[in-house]
């Protein structure tokens, strides 16, 4: 539960201390957005991998290998001296992550009794959901308090007493296990979706800063042709009866096919939200970092009291608390954008809070399940695959919103300086526009999933 903590919190703590890490290093925009996004591209295409290397070599040594990367790495992330010093040792803790986070499933599953696995599960959402709260809380409250005059760099540091606490638990707690039949690692898959994600993101990112030259169109379309060559070695790789990244014979199952595109959209407007709201309260309306993070309060509580709530209503009505989630979710988004395009320099903080807790309301009550509903028809023997295709959207969604959202957001900014409250605020109006839009497709999106109860309501 230590190593979910700690991956879902950087997420979080990362977003709330953003602008006091692009002042203090005068970090570029896409810098910024690298900072972010990057520590998801990384995760999401070596979360398969990670998964499967300790199914061959042991989940408790690959679990401490990835704790012990992921606290170094924060190490270094506090002592960068520069963005681009910083972006490196976010993807490294994004490698980290990864080789820990699907040894938290993998063990759960493995060392506890049937009985005791739904308990198990409640528990980890729990703490996604508490990671939530503490990455946007204590964040804040980290940039503000200024510790020993090193302003944003403790919202790394944090994760090192925590890292190397839990490396020696788990080094004397954890017994070791392995998949009797593990599956064979994909290298040119990974390698594959490497390339194509590159060349997706890395345009999407600079374009508009460097004013869209010939190379970053050149780099979309190469994407499109890299994502042709990664599907046809993942074929290639089923076809030698090895075990592909993406089984593609997996995506005809209907429910499947549409929960990644649905997973996709919907983590594809989340994270990169944050990001935006974060810049909105303190570069626009000039709130210091920890009353920002105390205006995610309210969101962050809705959504843990939400997702409990979720855990036990979803076994009775399945798919309907996904649809009513989504509806509250997509119509608060929609006051949101109201509030900032009517308010102005004048929005009121009230007001946000208020769109914000419904936000949460809606998100606790359509994430939470989500996942186990689409998995539902899936067979036992495809669970983990499917799972971990899932997970890999989730993280690709997270880093692909984070690059076209900073187009819209700081497109439509235009050269507006910190503190023009009216330009920020227009800014996110527009921004959130879009960011309804996805909220409204993932809503329609799960109208087309199966009408069945979740077996195991999570």
């Amino acid at each position: 539960m230590a190593g979910t903590f700690m991956a879902i919190m950087d997420v979080f703590i990362v977003l709330i201390a953003a602008p006091a890490i692009q002042d203090d290093l005068h970090a570029s925009d896409a810098q910024l957005q690298f900072v972010l996004a990057g520590y998801q591209l990384i995760y999401a295409v070596t979360l398969v991998t990670g998964g499967r290397l300790g199914d061959l070599y042991g989940r408790k040594k690959v679990f401490l290998i990835g704790m012990g990367l992921f606290t170094l790495a924060s190490l270094g992330c506090g002592l960068a001296p520069d963005a681009s010093s910083l972006i490196a040792a976010r993807l490294v803790q994004g490698a980290g992550a990864a080789l820990m986070f699907p040894q938290v499933y993998a063990i759960v599953r493995v060392l506890l009794a049937e009985e005791h696995r739904a308990r198990a599960f409640g528990i980890l959402g729990a703490v996604v959901s508490l990671s939530t709260v503490t990455g946007q809380v204590v964040g804040g409250l980290l940039v503000e308090a200024d510790l020993f005059g090193t302003g944003w760099r403790p919202v790394f540091w944090i994760n090192v007493p925590i890292g190397l606490v839990t490396l020696m638990l788990a080094a004397v707690l954890l017994p070791e296990s392995r998949a009797p039949r593990a599956r064979r690692l994909d290298i040119p898959g990974t390698a594959a979706l490497m390339v194509t994600l590159f060349l997706l993101i890395v345009p999407l990112v600079e374009g508009r800063e460097l004013g869209w030259p010939a190379w970053t169109w050149a780099s979309l379309a190469g994407s499109a042709l890299a994502l042709w060559g990664f599907i046809a070695v993942e074929r290639r790789v089923a076809r030698a009866d090895r075990s592909p990244l993406l089984d593609t014979a997996l995506l005809r199952q209907r429910t499947l096919s549409i929960g990644v595109g649905l997973v996709l959209i919907y983590y594809a407007g989340l994270n990169s939200f944050f990001l935006i709201m974060s810049l909105l309260l303190q570069n626009g309306l000039g709130l210091p970092a920890y009353q920002a993070g105390l205006v995610y309060m309210p969101l962050a509580v809705a959504m843990f009291v939400a997702s409990l709530a979720s855990s036990r209503l979803t076994p009775r009505f399945g798919r309907r608390v996904l649809e009513v989630g989504g509806a509250i979710a997509t119509v608060s988004s929609g006051a949101t954008v109201a509030a900032a395009l009517l308010g102005g320099p004048r929005l009121s903080v009230g007001v946000l809070v208020v769109c914000l807790f419904l936000q949460g309301t809606g998100h606790g009550l359509l994430q939470s399940p989500l996942i186990g509903v689409i998995l539902t028809p899936v067979d036992e023997d495809n669970a983990g695959l499917a799972s971990g295709v899932l997970s890999t959207a989730q993280q690709v969604g997270g880093a692909l919103g984070v690059a076209v959202i900073g187009v819209i957001f700081y497109g439509s900014l235009g050269s507006a300086q910190s503190g023009a409250a009216a330009a920020y605020t227009h800014s996110f109006g527009i921004t959130v526009v879009f960011t309804t839009v996805l909220l409204a497709m993932t809503t329609a999106l799960v109208f087309l999933l199966p009408y069945r109860r979740s077996r195991a309501g999570t």
